[in-house]
């Protein structure tokens, strides 16, 4: 009885313990970001070894648009795990974003560290999406001669079709529509529509329909047939 009671004192402490952190990931996952903050810094300076409130301070800095605060929590998470993907995926994210807001000079020179990040999360985990469609998106942007390439995005975009045949066709058709291939990247979202059936599919053949082919009535047909899908 006496070992109960003594358990039963403790409830307050690790209830009172947990709050903080749990107020702020309520916050978060409200997208109050501003106010989750303050209160995710706090329970850092209790516990400053707790990587998933580093982790959700950089993410909060990321949608601050905070670009250099967001690097330092990432930097310090991926140095900390160096096998987990997701810092890696982060860190490179938000090297590329401040990359994108700095003058062509400074960006040239941040190019390496993306794309070592990225190659890095992919390396680490065969499976990541999300980094997947990263390298996608970079070597499409990037100019051929700081080592953009389309076979480049196409390689990690049949990547994708064997992890997830949705996300393969939708960044197949996405490269088809950067180098304005519409009539082919109609085909890919099309396929990706009729295997994934998602929102993301129905809107990007819709824009591509409204914003490239210059066909606001198949645009509006693609929608509504989503909108009968649905319900």
């Amino acid at each position: 009885m006496k070992r109960l009671a003594g358990i039963f004192l403790l409830f307050p402490i690790l209830i009172w313990s947990q709050t903080p952190f749990l107020k702020a990931e309520k916050l978060f996952g409200e997208g109050k970001y501003a106010l989750a903050k303050p209160v995710f810094e706090n329970y850092l300076k209790q516990n400053p070894n707790d990587s998933k409130t580093m982790e959700y301070l950089g993410d909060i800095a990321g949608h601050q648009k905070q670009w250099d605060d967001a690097i330092s929590y990432y930097k310090k998470l991926k140095t900390r795990f160096p096998q987990e993907a997701g810092y890696y995926y982060k860190f490179g994210g938000a090297l590329g974003m401040k990359a994108k807001e700095s003058s062509k000079f400074k960006a040239l020179g941040m190019i390496d560290d993306i794309e070592e990040a990225f190659l890095t999360a992919a390396k680490l985990d065969g499976k990541h999406i999300e980094t997947r469609w990263a390298l996608v998106m970079l070597y499409l942007e990037l100019p051929g001669i700081v080592g953009g390439s389309e076979a480049k995005a196409k390689k990690y975009s049949d990547e994708l079709l064997r992890i997830s045949p949705v996300d393969g066709y939708l960044s197949k058709g996405y490269i088809f529509e950067y180098v304005k291939k519409y009539k082919d990247a109609e085909k890919q979202y099309t396929k990706a529509i009729e295997i994934g059936q998602s929102k993301t599919a129905y809107q990007k053949l819709a824009d591509l329909y409204k914003n490239k082919m210059n066909s606001p009535e198949k645009a509006k047909q693609i929608l509504d047939l989503y909108q009968k899908k649905k319900t």
